[in-house]
């Protein structure tokens, strides 16, 4: 006869001990684990925390020019800034210079990157030169285009113009007349070669097999490059406009240290800081600060998208 036992209810059954080589694996993984501990608590000190109490002080009526008016003020300083025209103006020059800097980095990027595809002496010292930009301080990248540069007394640009026209040569006040092409084009001349870059690394991954025999068929220069290299780049294209958005978005440096925010160039980090510091206005600034770290998100979500398809590509 055989007896069969059935579990009551309210009887605990004994659980099975873990296995010695689970312990083990358990307390190596915590051992490799530990000594990375510390840098994840500081990196959450330093980055989580700030961003924590920025956005608690988005909610707040907090102007440091009234200190005993501090209150609770929901989303009343997301309506202001959304409201404000000097607000909506800002977002719109940060739209500009967004697209500006972009486009035209991506256009110069996609020339450099063809030319640097190609074989030819010296190619490691070219490709190496045309890097050293992007590895620039922004300030001192910012001080450079518009002293050295863009002087009307002493500027190269200047400089050149008196030395093809002679001494009757135009003179112009190139941030006066142009203001926010200024600040676009210095943003240029660094972003550049980080769009080369990223292209560079796509046109090196193109099959060159499919290219060679495409030639050997006939297809002219133009339309493999039509056909084949450009269908081929192009999520590395979208990967180079996301990246440089998110930076080219929160970009200070340029507008700072060029217009100082006047002549209609304050973008929205500009602004931000003339909230927060001149106008003292803690809680609109914070506000005005929290749809930056949105929006840049929403870019950085497309971002991270478009580089998981390329490992999923590169990986078939």
């Amino acid at each position: 006869m055989s007896v069969e036992t059935e579990a009551r209810p309210g009887r605990h059954t004994a659980t099975p001990p873990k296995k010695p080589g689970t312990l083990l694996r358990s307390t190596g993984d915590w051992a490799r684990r530990a000594p990375l501990l510390p840098a994840l608590v500081f990196m959450i000190i330093v980055t989580q925390l700030p961003f924590v109490v920025t956005i608690i002080t988005s909610f707040m009526n907090w102007n440091a020019y009234y200190p005993d008016e501090r209150s609770f003020a929901g989303i009343d300083n997301f309506r202001r800034v959304l409201t404000d025209a000097n607000t909506r103006h800002a977002i719109w020059v940060t739209i500009l210079l967004t697209a500006g800097v972009v486009l035209i980095s991506l256009l110069l990027g996609l020339g450099i990157a063809l030319l640097l595809d190609r074989k030819f002496r010296g190619r490691g010292a070219v490709r190496t030169m045309m890097i050293t930009p992007f590895l620039v301080v922004p300030v001192a990248a910012a001080l450079l285009w518009k002293h050295a540069l863009y002087n009307p007394e002493y500027g190269l640009f200047n400089g050149v113009l008196k030395w093809i026209f002679g001494d009757n040569a135009p003179q112009p006040d190139w941030i006066s007349n142009q203001p926010l092409w200024s600040v676009i084009f210095a943003l240029v001349w660094q972003w550049t070669p980080f769009m080369m870059l990223i292209l560079l690394a796509g046109l090196q991954s193109r099959p060159l097999d499919v290219i060679e025999a495409a030639g050997i068929d006939g297809a002219s220069q133009w339309d493999i490059f039509r056909y084949m290299t450009l269908p081929h780049l192009r999520q590395y294209l979208e990967l180079s406009a996301l990246l440089g958005s998110i930076y080219v978005v929160q970009n200070f440096d340029a507008v700072f240290t060029i217009t100082s925010g006047g002549l209609g160039t304050a973008n929205l980090p500009y602004t931000i800081y003339q909230t927060f510091y001149t106008a003292h206005d803690y809680g609109r600034a914070s506000a005005a600060g929290v749809i930056v770290v949105i929006g840049t998100i929403l870019i950085a979500t497309f971002a991270l998208r478009s580089v998981s398809t390329l490992f999923k590509e590169e990986g078939r």
